[in-house]
């Protein structure tokens, strides 16, 4: 198509603006014709607003879709899953099996969470029937771990609702909504250290659900070691693994960041755990991602002008059961390291060249199904339309042969493996 795409963006990263200079785009202003938008959540949310919004036309495009906080909100990310699980418990779904104590086989990977002040009363019923147990306070719409909190007794909670804006449970409009989730007290350890994987998984349409995993993610972790201790239950250093949080730390490394590929993290647990049991890991890792956007795809307003790259937060315990904390709709392309200013150059670089196919004025009329040469470091994590060709409706195995329900399967598609999941 003749012409260069003319960009704009609300978000001043270098890692952004070089890739679109890379591409000989133009920069022009938000008021000026633009065909490729990289914008801020709060920005999106005036693009599609029904006072301030605009009809985009069929050569723009832009890296959020509208609702999406049904996945990248705290509260709601855990109300469409349970949904999602409650939807498939009626159609007598496999996937829906539960234990003798009432657990979700497959689809118990977000830990047990209320929101607050909504569910107050059922979260204390929950509370008292293991009142040893911690739990991680969040406020909903905040990131890099601001707000949060842990406790142990009932009394911080009757605290927190005198001293925060909410003043009682009784405004449940208020902004400062929170959820409160058991907290996983028994994370893997490494070096004694707890960490958590952030994960990069694009989506380019809901409907049908095509998404795909970045090969290259990292393992963040805490500076200081973890302890149980309810005497340290304040000390963030030891609970929470945001950058932002970490690098105020005294033992913060600002070489490394405190941060492992993903890669090194297979070989260390493939040395120490084994090949099969790790492979497992990564298969169930990628089943919760595709469950939780399998979640929310019937919400999502699937707008053909829209692509969206998520950060996923995931941590895996010591018996190695990967666990979904939070999904983030803007993840930081802010660099901390030498390698994660490489990492995320490259990670726009795959990204743009999946959502804007040879850097060309984008249509968005387009089927959205890349040829594999343009996938750079991504791989395509589900397909609905392969997995549904490929008559996908039938029970998974695991890869020792024996029956793990629908957890991990994999279809092969030219040589490139598909995960797949299906009801």
């Amino acid at each position: 198509m003749a012409g260069k795409v003319k960009w704009v963006t609300d978000i001043e990263k270098s890692v952004l603006i070089n890739n679109f200079e890379k591409r000989g785009w133009v920069q022009v202003t938000e008021n000026e014709d633009w065909n490729f938008y990289w914008m801020s959540v709060q920005t999106i949310r005036n693009v599609f607003s029904v006072e301030t919004g605009y009809r985009l036309s069929d050569d723009q495009i832009v890296n959020h879709f509208p609702n999406h906080y049904e996945l990248t909100r705290k509260d709601l990310m855990v109300k469409n899953i349970k949904r999602y699980r409650k939807e498939l418990e009626k159609e007598g779904s496999p996937l829906a099996e539960k234990d003798e104590n009432g657990k979700y086989l497959y689809l118990d990977f977000v830990p047990v969470t209320y929101m607050l002040p909504a569910d107050y009363n059922l979260f204390v019923e929950e509370f008292r029937k293991s009142p040893s147990s911690t739990w991680i306070m969040k406020p909903c719409g905040k990131a890099q771990g601001k707000g949060i909190f842990l406790i142990n007794k009932l009394s911080q909670i009757k605290k927190w609702s005198r001293d925060s804006k909410t003043s009682s449970f009784v405004s449940q409009s208020t902004k400062e909504a929170y959820v409160i989730s058991l907290y996983i007290n028994n994370p893997l350890l490494i070096g004694g250290r707890k960490f958590d994987l952030r994960l990069y998984v694009l989506v380019s349409t809901y409907r049908p659900l095509r998404c795909y995993m970045y090969k290259l993610g990292f393992c963040r972790f805490c500076t200081v070691k973890y302890t149980p201790s309810t005497s340290e239950l304040d000390n963030m250093f030891v609970h929470l693994t945001n950058v932002a949080i970490q690098k105020h730390g005294e033992d913060y490394n600002h070489i490394h960041g405190g941060k492992w590929t993903v890669s090194n993290l297979r070989l260390y647990l493939e040395s120490t755990r084994g090949r099969e049991v790790t492979s497992k890991l990564f298969d169930e890792v990628h089943w919760i991602i595709v469950q939780s956007l399998k979640a929310v795809a019937p919400v999502m307003n699937n707008d053909k002008h829209c692509f969206e790259c998520y950060g996923y937060d995931i941590i895996i315990d010591d018996k190695l059961k990967p666990w979904l904390i939070e999904v983030n709709a803007s993840p930081s392309l802010t660099s901390s390291t030498a390698n994660d200013r490489i990492l995320k150059y490259n990670l726009i670089n795959d990204t743009l060249n999946i959502a804007v196919p040879n850097g060309e004025i984008p249509d968005c009329k387009w089927n959205k199904s890349p040829p594999k040469e343009v996938l750079g470091n991504y791989e395509i994590l589900y397909d609905e339309e392969l997995a549904q060709g490929e008559g996908a409706d039938r029970e998974l195995r695991s890869r020792s042969g024996q029956s793990l329900g629908p957890r991990a399967g994999r279809l092969r598609d030219t040589g490139r493996t598909v995960l797949t999941t299906w009801k």
